[in-house]
């Protein structure tokens, strides 16, 4: 099992952006992307130790804590952090799964292809942060 934190509020992965360079076009990955996929790779690092990114299939627990609009009430903010309001607005939880995922790649899982089973909850929090939990499951890969 292996757990760690990716502080800051979860983004989600943007779609790729284009551009003309000379007479092709080139896609490459939004800047608020690469930068939160980063700090992904840096904190799944941090968690493996130097161990090898496992081959057999996972289990994904993420708990995305969003952080309370700062326009919100008082009262407003004490019922979001206490669950009794939802965070049903932006970002969309399967967004910054992927996100997540692709940041995990090479480090944790050899592929993403290998998350068999996913559990994610999204809330609103004190502190903005995607927590994320790997389990090994039994059985081996296709």
């Amino acid at each position: 099992m292996i757990e760690f934190i990716v502080p800051g509020q979860p983004v989600p992965k943007g779609r790729p952006k284009f551009a003309r360079r000379g007479k092709g076009v080139v896609a490459y990955t939004p800047a608020k992307t690469a930068a939160y996929e980063s700090l992904v790779q840096h904190a799944a690092s941090a968690a493996m130790l130097g161990r090898e990114p496992t081959a057999r299939p996972v289990k994904l627990v993420v708990r995305l804590a969003l952080g309370v609009p700062a326009s919100w009430s008082k009262k407003r903010r004490i019922m979001a952090i206490a669950g009794a309001i939802r965070a049903t607005k932006k970002p969309d939880a399967d967004n910054v799964l992927k996100g997540l995922k692709d940041g995990c790649n090479g480090i944790v899982w050899k592929d993403d292809a290998q998350v068999v089973c996913i559990e994610l909850l999204k809330f609103y929090g004190e502190i903005p942060c995607a927590a994320i939990t790997v389990h090994e499951l039994d059985g081996e890969a296709a």
